[in-house]
């Protein structure tokens, strides 16, 4: 019998899911605000489906969830959108990262008694944007390609920054010494050597896919080798996430590559992937993503009033210093629309939950408040970025934005069949 209602659940799900979906195309709500509000009833509220249900397989789906939507997101780039994007994204991401860090660490510092690594620590684990709820969401936003680009590139580094930093500043507590160099080598080291796998998996997969085509049942081919590329970068200790979005550019864009000094070593001519092998992606980042929004509004743990407070204080915190990070990092001709929108994207998630539960397993004293509090800002975050995403494209907070981004152009966009200006 219980089987029979999960089975029941799981269809269920994916019509709601669907039904969330055209709801965004017609409301402009975001289809992850209900999919994450689902999973927190049924869990932290009702207790009708614990995290602990899923064991071990939790992190396993949420890892798969990242890989497919991260190389789906790199296959619909083309080099001209992604070298036009590439600094932009990389300013955004250094600058709101620092900014976060330091002035959540401030807070950390004053309000929960912590030590200056403890705060920098808290700091960088939500120094980023999760790369699983911004991709989703900015395919559907009316944002220019540019800026679609630049916070997808934003939120795919900086999870890698939140890493390595933020380990780096774990192991600064345990043993007393803190060394940037170090950290540097390591976060370019990260970028570069994921990237370079990423490429040249992409081009031997490109080489022989003409032939693994001729396999019966070979659709499902191409995600377990991203898989492959996936866990092998991760083995060597380099960001898998980097590598199989760095992946999935060259595949998408590989007969626009200069192969000269390749195909002396391969004769096979390098091909993409067809319309249906990309339909067949489609549909699995549709299922993934609504299984893993729910999951994550299942997984947020909310033991105690005082962190869901501070939780929410940071999350307000956050999302005023994105005010100036965008100010600072993105070009104003890119518009007043989009300079708000990017303003309200900066979402906490995957990352954010993993690095949380890393300094308690360190035995650092504040190691429990850092947890409880990430998770509250995770749903919190997660929650704004929604609600102010459709308060924005609705027009509904022109005023105070028209201020903030006055410098920034304005934008002419196609709204009831009918063309207006937007003077956010």
């Amino acid at each position: 019998m219980g089987i029979a209602i999960v089975i029941v659940a799981v269809g269920l799900l994916v019509f709601l899911a669907h039904l969330f979906s055209a709801l965004f195309e017609r409301t402009r709500v975001p289809d992850v605000l209900p999919l994450v509000l689902l999973g927190f009833l049924v869990g932290p509220i009702f207790g009708l489906v614990p995290p602990e249900a899923f064991g071990k397989v939790g992190n396993v789906f949420t890892s798969i969830a990242l890989v497919v939507i991260l190389f789906q997101s790199g296959l619909g780039l083309n080099f001209l959108t992604l070298r036009e994007s590439m600094m932009p994204g990389i300013k955004i991401t250094v600058v709101n990262f620092m900014g976060t860090t330091i002035v959540v660490s401030l807070f950390s510092i004053f309000l929960l008694g912590m030590s200056v690594l403890e705060g920098l620590t808290l700091g960088s684990i939500l120094g980023g944007t999760s790369s699983a709820v911004v991709i989703p969401m900015v395919s559907k936003l009316r944002l220019q390609q540019g800026s679609r680009t630049m916070l997808l590139l934003e939120s795919t580094f900086s999870d890698v920054l939140c890493i390595v930093v933020t380990i780096a500043f774990i192991q600064a507590i345990k043993y007393h010494e803190l060394i940037p160099s170090l950290i540097f080598g390591q976060i370019v080291a990260s970028f570069l050597l994921a990237t370079v796998i990423g490429a040249f998996a992409a081009f031997f997969w490109s080489n022989v896919l003409s032939r693994v085509r001729r396999l019966e049942n070979s659709t499902f081919t191409t995600p377990a080798f991203v898989f492959i590329v996936f866990g092998v970068t991760e083995l060597l200790g380099y960001s898998g996430a980097i590598s199989v979005f760095a992946f999935g550019i060259v595949l998408g864009n590989i007969q626009k590559v200069p192969l000269t000094i390749f195909r002396k070593f391969a004769s096979l001519q390098p091909i993409t992937l067809n319309e249906t092998e990309k339909a067949f992606f489609s549909e699995i980042v549709f299922l993934l993503k609504t299984f893993f929004f729910v999951y994550i509004g299942l997984s947020i743990r909310i033991n105690q009033l005082i962190p869901i407070i501070i939780g929410l204080l940071y999350t307000l915190v956050v999302f005023a210093i994105r005010i100036p990070v965008v100010r600072l990092s993105m070009d104003k001709a890119l518009g007043r629309l989009d300079a708000s929108l990017a303003s309200v994207i900066v979402p906490k998630g995957l990352a954010a939950a993993v690095l949380a539960s890393l300094p308690l397993q360190a035995g650092i004293e504040k190691g429990v408040i850092m947890q409880d509090v990430t998770y509250a800002v995770i749903l919190f975050s997660i929650i704004a970025t929604t609600i102010l995403t459709f308060l924005i494209e609705k027009n509904i907070l022109q005023k105070p934005y028209s201020s903030v981004f006055s410098k920034y152009a304005s934008d002419s966009v196609e709204n009831n069949n009918e063309t207006t200006t937007i003077s956010l």
